[in-house]
């Protein structure tokens, strides 16, 4: 299996470090990290990863909004976009769906299955 590239965009140290180690170890994915959404688009704009995986909740610019910039440019558009939140109620999950994202995960996640589930995900 060839390496694939992943874009974490998440304000949280911990939560990007270990997302990071666990994909790198049961993935062995090449992480990319962006702290907020500016610096995520503009890495995702720059390095085109496989796939992104956005946390809804972010300062300055949420996680919507970083959706609906990465739709709108041609370079980003088609990457796969899986996301990461602490509210997945039944009603939210099908608005992700509409908006047609690649799937979502739900904090707490567990490190040991996250990259069988992007990897699910993506396929």
């Amino acid at each position: 299996m060839s390496t694939k590239r992943i874009l974490i965009i998440d304000d949280e140290d911990d939560i990007r470090e270990a997302t990071q180690l666990c994909l790198e170890i049961t993935g062995q994915w090449d992480v990319l990290k962006a702290s907020n959404g500016k610096e995520g688009i503009a890495i995702a704009d720059s390095q085109q990863p496989d796939v992104i995986l956005l946390d809804m909740m972010l300062p300055e610019m949420d996680g919507l909004t970083i959706l609906q910039k990465l739709r709108e440019n041609a370079k980003t558009q088609q990457i796969p976009i899986i996301i990461l939140t602490a509210k997945a109620q039944s009603h939210e999950k099908q608005y992700f769906d509409q908006l047609k994202v690649a799937s979502v995960i739900t904090k707490p996640y567990d490190p040991l299955t996250i990259s069988d589930q992007i990897f699910l995900a993506i396929a």
